[in-house]
């Protein structure tokens, strides 16, 4: 049952990311919800190894918080179809596809070593919990942690200052 949920699950994480990263959609709001598509299933990653409050935490705080934020800023920039816009640039045309073709190589890799009987690493009955991951966040992954929370404080006053510049 673990790999036929791990199968769907990264079937779907696979389309949408390639529906946010490569040109197939041009519409800003469609790329959204795929971006939002793929973070719930990265949380049903999570909720298959058994951390069900990090997966937990994907659903509540990036499928919905962040999400909102996107859709919000998408509105507030008043952003439009880009159709008329030629092709956009190396990403699109060459690094795009052959990332692509990179991550299709990586999962039909997992798929075939989980169809060879390779078994996912049990965790240990505190893998997951509160207590475990606030002891690591604030131990371990303190500076990361300190350096990801300055940087998107950085990005936010970026954002808010574009926003006035434009207005």
């Amino acid at each position: 049952m673990e790999s036929i949920a791990f199968i769907v699950l990264s079937i779907l994480a696979l389309a949408s990311a390639l529906v946010v990263v490569l040109p197939v959609v041009r519409n800003a709001v469609v790329c959204a919800l795929a971006l939002a598509v793929n973070l719930i299933c990265v949380a049903g990653f999570f909720f298959l190894l058994q951390a069900q409050f990090i997966g937990f935490l994907q659903i509540i705080v990036y499928a919905g918080a962040i999400m909102v934020l996107i859709l919000f800023v998408l509105m507030l920039l008043n952003v439009h179809d880009e159709r008329h816009l030629g092709s956009s640039g190396f990403f699109q045309r060459y690094l795009g596809p052959l990332l692509a073709v990179g991550f299709v190589a990586l999962l039909v890799t997992s798929l075939v070593a989980s169809l060879q009987g390779a078994e996912f690493p049990r965790a240990g009955a505190a893998y997951g919990t509160v207590a475990t991951l606030g002891q690591e966040l604030f131990t371990r992954f303190f500076y990361p942690f300190e350096a990801i929370s300055l940087l998107l404080v950085v990005a936010m006053i970026g954002a808010v200052l574009l926003a006035k510049r434009r207005l």
